[in-house]
């Protein structure tokens, strides 16, 4: 018999819930959900019995009976999640309880004029080894700026592409759900689901390395802005006549304080020769070259007098700083934390700074957690492909391959 709707929401807001917070009382689910105990307990029961969730432990006791606690069956549903950067593509299948299934990194040429076409055959032939009987969708995160995530139209400088119409590609070459977004805004979907930021409304992720990016969640849902492109703190101009950043303006933060401008500042120095990089000046530092220390705190100092800003205005709960450029942060760390401190206004002189350790999968772990978000999308900025992940998260049992993925396993 076919569930009413109130069921099939109620059965995906348990499953993500579960996701989010771990494993959970039956009674701390109805209660967190608003649902009575009568319907959690027949909504439980289904779930147990369709493999999706299983009894994991009991909770402490106050006096009564202790609770058994349901925790989500790590394969019982996935997602692909896929990060797009200008000469690699990064791919992984995320368990329903966000555990990595599997992962794998391809070379990719951005800004070859085949490149929507060259990523789906990348996909296609990753999606041929999917582990998960119960596939909800695709995520993508990408630099630049997205339209809508159910759209997924990307403008990026970083990787060449102008209104590209990548949603809209993956969706007819896979008939699955897909859904894009900036590629810092996918990772603080996956702060927010399973790292950091869990547990907390207000937060600010960061990135550095290549690029320097933001994303703000307030409330527990990260900001898009008017078009999608609220975080691009790399754009905020800090030198008068600086460098010019990809961007088109001159003296961007990202265009001072960017992987690229940190070497060619260290090669004007005489720090690093023509054609060292970046992992060559942090050797330098780690070597204790006083020179090659200075510029990396430099950069750290302009970041936390941006920061501090930032964080002025946003009253964030915590500061989350990721991406490659964290290998350096011992370097960033003795220019950033004054600067960030001496800039803050005495309330928000406390606010913590976390610094996670950076895995490359972990960007495509986010663009995943765009698909198993869905339920909690309460803005509604999934849209249609939103509705389709939910309703394919509601159903019972394996879902018959798509046509295209069909096609890539024979």
């Amino acid at each position: 018999m076919q569930s009413s709707a109130r069921t099939d929401m109620t059965r995906s807001a348990v499953l993500t819930h579960i996701g989010c917070h771990g494993p959970t009382s039956r009674a701390d689910l109805a209660r967190r959900l608003g649902v009575s105990p009568a319907l959690m307990t027949q909504v439980t029961k289904d779930l147990i019995a369709d493999g999706l969730i299983s009894e994991t432990e009991l909770s402490p006791s106050r006096g009564g009976r202790p609770a058994r606690l349901l925790g989500l069956v790590a394969d019982a549903g996935g997602a692909i999640g896929v990060k797009v950067v200008a000469d690699h593509v990064t791919m992984v299948e995320l368990g329903i309880d966000g555990s990595v299934l599997r992962s794998a990194v391809e070379p990719f040429t951005a800004r070859s004029d085949t490149a929507a076409y060259d990523l789906i055959g990348l996909l296609r032939g990753f999606l041929a080894g999917a582990v998960s009987g119960r596939l909800l969708g695709i995520g993508v995160g990408a630099p630049g700026n997205v339209d809508r995530q159910a759209a997924g139209t990307v403008e990026s400088t970083q990787l060449g592409w102008s209104q590209l119409p990548l949603g809209m590609e993956l969706r007819q070459a896979f008939d699955l759900p897909v859904l894009v977004d900036n590629n810092v805004n996918a990772l603080a979907a996956a702060e927010i689901l399973y790292g950091q930021a869990r547990g907390h409304l207000d937060a600010l992720v960061v990135t550095i390395g290549a690029g320097v990016g933001a994303a703000i969640i307030a409330d527990g849902v990260v900001l898009r802005g008017h078009s999608g492109a609220a975080g691009e703190i790399g754009h905020i101009p800090v030198v008068e006549s600086g460098p010019l950043c990809q961007c088109g303006a001159r003296g961007c933060l990202e265009a001072v304080i960017g992987q690229d401008a940190l070497v060619a500042e260290a090669r004007r120095q005489g720090v690093l020769t023509g054609r060292e990089s970046i992992d060559a000046l942090r050797q330098r530092a780690d070597a204790g070259c006083q020179e090659a220390q200075d510029i990396f705190a430099q950069a750290g100092h302009l970041l936390g007098r941006v920061m501090a800003g930032l964080v002025n205005t946003l009253d964030p709960e915590v500061v989350i700083v990721s991406g490659e450029g964290v290998a350096n942060w011992r370097h960033w760390m003795f220019g950033f934390e004054p600067a960030l401190r001496s800039g803050l206004i005495p309330a928000q002189r406390g606010v913590p700074v976390s610094v996670e350790t950076w895995q490359d999968d972990r960007w495509a772990q986010g663009a995943a957690c765009l698909v198993l978000a869905t339920p909690f999308d309460e803005q509604g900025l999934s849209g249609e492909q939103g509705r389709l992940v939910r309703e394919r998260l509601a159903q019972a049992g394996p879902f018959p391959d798509p046509p295209a993925v069909a096609e890539a396993i024979r």
